[in-house]
């Protein structure tokens, strides 16, 4: 993944410097990296060996390759991403088309497993609908949001803001360097595209899972009343009861041989089909909305429960200790 990045990136003709920061790899990396660096003149690699307490990995390795940085404008971008011919000439554009001094992309995702295709898009879906872009990008809107997969800001706001030294404990650095630059006066851009860049963010269930349930508490507003809300205001708890409740009925029924009973029954599974039937039109727009296939649409009722359960495991670790990422425990900060 990590020499897709980086070729892709390098290819870049706006990209004068790639500057790769390798946090304490103990796999292969170090030799990708060195390889990619001896045909790839432009590109450098920084170690970071021991983390400073009270930052996050990812946010001191941002800051480790911002310091080394020498250019007017800097791209934070993931190992994991793809960048597309044109896509930095594309950021620099909507940059001066919308003067904005942050711009932010929701990178195209490349799902490869059952569990990804049920469980992403229903995140990001949900995400587009608490982190609306037209709310974001709208200046007197406070809402501020950004993915930290792709992110090229101004170098002169970002240093002025502080950097990622200013938010080094976040968890979600990308939403709170975005929410500080649009406090601070300035104008963001956020918004999902195709041709740009891509990612495929996990690789297995256990990276997902361990990814997700470690920021969803924060993205969704980290409050407990939050989480709870989020069920009553996405899932089809009514509609599922009522199903179960009318299978159950009709079971009565055929034992009895009931008729009044069965009646009952057809019409509970009515009650109960017609609003799920459109639960799942309603996620077939978001769908469509936010870059993603229709036909995930049938990933609809797992997509659910496997939220559900993310967002309540997240919520019970950052009530209740710590949150583990790429091999780091941090200590949770939420109240």
């Amino acid at each position: 993944m990590i020499a897709r990045a980086v070729e892709s990136v390098a290819a870049q003709a706006e990209i004068s410097e790639v500057i790769v920061v390798d946090d304490d790899s103990t796999d292969a990396t170090p030799r990708i990296l060195a390889e990619l660096a001896a045909r790839i003149p432009k590109m450098r690699v920084v170690r970071v060996a021991k983390l400073p307490p009270g930052w996050m990995g990812k946010n001191y390795a941002a800051s480790v390759g911002a310091a080394e940085a020498r250019g007017d404008w800097l791209v934070f971008a993931d190992a994991d991403t793809y960048h597309y011919p044109g896509a930095a000439q594309r950021a620099l554009a909507d940059a001066v088309k919308h003067n904005a001094a942050l711009v932010s992309y929701s990178p195209e995702q490349e799902l490869g497993s059952f569990w990804e295709r049920a469980l992403v898009p229903m995140v990001y879906c949900r995400l587009a609908a608490k982190f609306s872009y037209a709310r974001v990008n709208n200046p007197r809107s406070p809402d501020a949001a950004a993915n930290g997969q792709y992110i090229l800001i101004l170098r002169d706001v970002y240093e002025k803001l502080g950097g990622h030294a200013a938010i080094a404990g976040e968890l979600l650095e990308d939403v709170a360097l975005a929410r500080r630059v649009k406090q601070a006066g300035y104008r963001i851009y956020f918004m999902a595209v195709r041709g740009v860049v891509r990612t495929r963010m996990y690789r297995t269930f256990r990276d997902m899972w361990e990814g997700w349930t470690k920021n969803l508490y924060v993205l969704l507003g980290g409050k407990t009343s939050k989480v709870f809300g989020e069920f009553l205001i996405f899932a089809p708890w009514v509609e599922v009861c009522l199903f179960i409740e009318a299978i159950v009925l009709n079971v009565i029924a055929i034992r009895l041989s009931n008729a009044p009973i069965r009646t009952m029954a057809h019409i509970l599974f009515l009650c109960a089909i017609v609003p799920l039937a459109a639960q799942h039109i309603r996620y077939g727009v978001s769908l469509h909305r936010n870059l993603y296939p229709v036909r995930y649409i049938k990933y609809y009722v797992p997509g659910v429960v496997v939220y559900t359960a993310a967002v309540l495991n997240s919520w019970w670790k950052n009530k209740h200790g710590s949150v583990v990422w790429k091999g780091r425990e941090y200590p949770s900060r939420t109240p």
